[in-house]
């Protein structure tokens, strides 16, 4: 799960995922990083920790990293929250497997529309909330599809 400062956005992907691959049975790696580096080290953003805490999914254990080439190798899929993430990431495939493994998350609830997940830093609750729906949603998406590769 790829989003600009990594402490909004991929760490709500990252932790909701990992909820429902648990409560799948799923044990599956997933990570988060952002394209930018200066949130390294930092906890997720209080707001979206506590919009996590109120569905359920807690982030609080999730730490700010930075996306490397390197995770190309490491991970199967490669969910980024924006175009502007995508044309990063991308710039950082070394092949057309790499290019292939990265997707743009809504992608999962709408194919081919490329639409972001809105940043919602500078927003108010509703738009941690608008956030935490869609990614609910498209995390859904990605364990059925889990389920039915059996």
């Amino acid at each position: 799960m790829v989003c600009l400062g990594n402490i909004c956005r991929s760490p709500m992907a990252h932790g909701i995922l990992r909820h429902k691959a648990i409560e799948h049975g799923y044990n599956i790696t997933i990570e988060s990083s952002g394209t930018g580096s200066w949130h390294v080290g930092e906890a997720p953003d209080r707001r979206m920790m506590a919009k996590g805490k109120e569905h359920g999914v807690d982030i609080s254990d999730l730490r700010a990293q930075q996306f490397v080439a390197a995770d190309f190798d490491r991970f199967d899929r490669i969910y980024v929250m924006d175009r502007s993430n995508y044309r990063d990431v991308m710039g950082m495939a070394q092949t057309g497997e790499d290019e292939n493994k990265v997707k743009m998350i809504l992608n999962e609830l709408h194919p081919e529309a490329d639409m972001p997940v809105p940043d919602p830093y500078y927003g108010g609750d509703e738009g941690f909330e608008q956030v935490y729906q869609l990614l609910d949603k498209a995390c859904d998406v990605i364990i059925n599809q889990l389920d039915e590769q059996g």
